[in-house]
């Protein structure tokens, strides 16, 4: 048998080394920008068109290298950084494997134009699929240039599997900022298409921070800062008023190398228990320094994941810092050991203030029925509206001076005219016998506080919680609301008209709507039910491509940092579907026109769009729902909780109505119950003895 074991050809293997170090453009990004910040440069300027799939140039001002460094450098295996194995367990530099230039230039066509400070020019090499087409002098400015053009030339396969340029922009702006914030001491320019991205002079971190996530943290920064003989962990952490739902600002860096740990992440969390909204994740930026031997850096080839010695030690300091920082912020609870707490308010009550009194000038007046009659009802009327303040209602946020006196509410003319025609009508004879007699008719109509019940639907229209059986059939009457525990859902086949309890009607407590029904009690949180409601009506838009807007009387504009406007971009098509009506105006900006039309009025535009793309922020490899599902989803729960929470008779009864003639009426889009079930007999168990 002849021997089959043969060596790559050498741009074979290349290529398939590229596999493993260039996934797309943000690769790409990656590797030359960590070489740039290694080569001790103090300005870095990245330049991308087409999101990469064009150009990719970085350009800096470091060290540079001669002619035969910068031809050295394109040969596998081929740095710097390691000349024994010991050095493998000292490395602090970003780039040491010396794989990256070969791999890049095994599939793209590479220009290097480098020149060290001490020579009078440079040199200028040309590669096309890891064969070097030209290398020849050159005037050059001191530092390196590398660009790399048509990614993926000679590999169209791995070309036709990059995404669309907003996606794949939006993995080269992650790149670009781990590298920007773990390095502030460096000036950072990012070019797209010609326009300028961003531009982040060098400072200090906590300035660096703000230009690249936004102002909105401005205030939100605590610092952090813990230094042991094993570890020193610094940075800023976020208060928990500025957690949000996706963990997109979320930044490790061990010895100046950005890394996704969920260990310390865990810590983190941790360490911010009983502090954060359900659901939420807080924002941090944190640097861990220890000693290399202590970290395996070579267990991944993006070198995003590594191993510590003592994984145990450094939870411990990671949670204790970022606690001792809340603490310090007065971000987390403390115990008062001089107060009195024989004489402290219990729990949840408050005492009095001031401004509890003079809020009540501003109160809707409450109608007393002093003796629960006519002439009662009708004095106390008169009362309120002679009590109503000559003045203008006081602002919220208007605090009144130390020296102000309470203004005394005094009655308007109206008001003493209606006073004095009561009181004039008291005196005449048999006034009071007149009043009781006229008292019904007076009385208008009594208005339910809560609705009927709807009809029950005819039954081909009934759409049940789970699937039919197919044995059973259509004709078949619905079953009543069977439960196996108090807080079963609503079973198959069941609707509210059928397990209604005729002449019975529902009733709001909290968030919740209390529903009699024939087996015993339906509760739903209206909250959760409208989520699903809205849930399946955006679904249905989406399909349909047929949404409705509410057009802003005044268009307003939305500025965005450049991360979120690549988002923005990317969904656009999407966000028009559901009803949001924008256009762009200038650098990160956009003109709001129109919103979909079931958002709130008074919604703020900019935190509503804000919340909708965190969900397209997420760390890169996690598994995500279809784009138009996402929205879907975020847009349904942000509308939802920003309802009323209190519900007319009308709102609770088209609650009902429209909630079970959604396709999974029992459960949110997450999950979360909508409606539970409580038996007559649960009930009684409750009062039993």
């Amino acid at each position: 048998m002849s021997d089959i074991i043969q060596l790559l050809p050498e741009y074979l293997a290349n290529q398939i080394a590229a596999g493993e170090v260039v996934q797309r453009p943000a690769s790409v990004v990656k590797e030359l920008l960590e070489n740039a910040v290694d080569a001790g440069a103090t300005q870095i300027k990245l330049i991308v068109k087409e999101a990469g799939k064009q150009l990719v140039q970085v350009v800096d001002n470091g060290s540079g290298m001669s002619a035969t460094d910068a031809r050295m450098s394109l040969e596998r295996h081929a740095t710097s950084k390691i000349r024994t194995t010991e050095d493998l367990f000292k490395i602090r530099t970003l780039g040491f494997r010396g794989e990256a230039l070969a791999s890049i230039a095994a599939v793209a066509q590479v220009e290097i134009k480098t020149k060290l400070r001490q020579q009078d020019t440079g040199t200028q090499i040309l590669v096309e699929g890891s064969q070097v087409v030209k290398q020849q002098p050159t005037a050059a400015p001191d530092g390196t240039s590398i660009s790399v053009k048509n990614l993926f030339y000679n590999v169209p396969a791995r070309r036709n599997f990059l995404k669309s340029n907003a996606v794949e922009m939006r993995h080269i702006l992650d790149e670009f900022q781990h590298v920007a914030l773990s390095k502030s001491s460096i000036s950072f320019s990012l070019y797209q298409n010609d326009l300028e991205v961003f531009n982040l002079p060098a400072g200090k971190l906590s300035q660096r921070v703000v230009q690249l996530l936004g102002n909105s943290y401005k205030e939100q920064l605590a610092l952090v800062e813990e230094v042991t003989p094993f570890i020193s962990v610094k940075g800023y952490i976020g208060k928990p008023a500025s957690a949000k739902k996706s963990r997109g600002d979320q930044f490790f860096f061990v010895n100046g190398r950005f890394i996704r740990s969920a260990y310390l992440n865990h810590a983190v969390l941790a360490a911010y228990e009983g502090l954060l909204p359900k659901e939420t994740h807080p924002f941090y930026v944190l640097f861990l320094e220890l000693d290399p031997k202590a970290i395996d850096i070579n267990v991944h080839p993006t070198k995003t994941e590594i191993k510590f010695e003592d994984e145990k030690t450094v939870y411990a300091i990671m949670r204790a810092a970022v606690k001792q920082a809340l603490g310090l912020h007065n971000m987390a609870p403390s115990l008062d050991f001089e107060s009195d707490v024989n004489f402290a308010p219990l729990a949840g009550m408050r005492t009095a203030s001031r401004s509890d009194f003079d809020d009540q000038a501003d109160a809707r007046p409450i109608n007393l029925d002093l003796d629960r009659g006519r002439e009662g009802g009708a004095l106390a009327a008169a009362m309120a509206a002679a009590a109503t303040p000559a003045r203008p209602p006081r602002s919220g946020s208007a605090a009144r001076p130390a020296d102000e006196k309470p203004l005394t509410p005094r009655p308007t003319e109206q008001a003493r005219q209606a006073l004095e025609d009561f009181y004039r009508s008291l005196s005449q004879p048999g006034a009071l016998d007149d009043l009781e007699a006229e008292a019904p008719e007076a009385q208008p109509e009594a208005v339910p506080l809560v609705p009927v019940l709807p009809a029950a639907p005819a039954p081909e229209t009934a759409v049940p919680l789970l699937p039919t059986a197919p044995n059973v059939a259509a004709a078949a009457p619905a079953p009543e609301l069977p439960l196996t525990h108090s807080s079963a859902p609503l079973s198959a086949g069941s609707s509210p008209g059928e397990a209604a309890v005729p002449g019975r009607r529902a009733v709001q407590v909290q968030q919740y709507v209390l529903v009699p029904v024939k087996s015993g009690l339906m509760l739903i949180d209206h909250v959760a039910a409208r989520e699903r409601i809205l849930y399946e009506q955006y679904q249905r838009t989406l399909a349909q491509e047929n949404s409705s807007s509410q057009t802003l009387l005044f268009p307003r504009t939305v500025s965005f940092t450049p991360t979120d406007f690549v988002v923005l971009r990317e969904v656009t098509a999407e966000l028009q579907a559901l009803g949001f009506r924008f256009q762009e105006f200038g650098p990160n900006t956009i003109v709001v026109e129109g919103l979909p039309a079931d958002v709130p009025h008074r919604s703020n535009e900019k935190e509503l769009l804000e919340g909708l793309l965190e969900q397209f922020r997420m760390p890169v490899g996690r598994a995500r729902l279809d784009r138009r599902e996402q929205l879907a989803r975020a847009l349904a729960r942000r509308v939802a909780a920003g309802g009323a929470a209190r519900l007319s008779e009308l709102e609770m009864t088209a609650l009902v109505d429209r909630l079970f003639a959604c396709q999974t009426p029992g459960y949110t889009p997450d999950g979360q119950r909508t409606l539970v079930m409580l038996e007559a007999e649960q009930l009684q168990a409750l009062f039993a003895r």
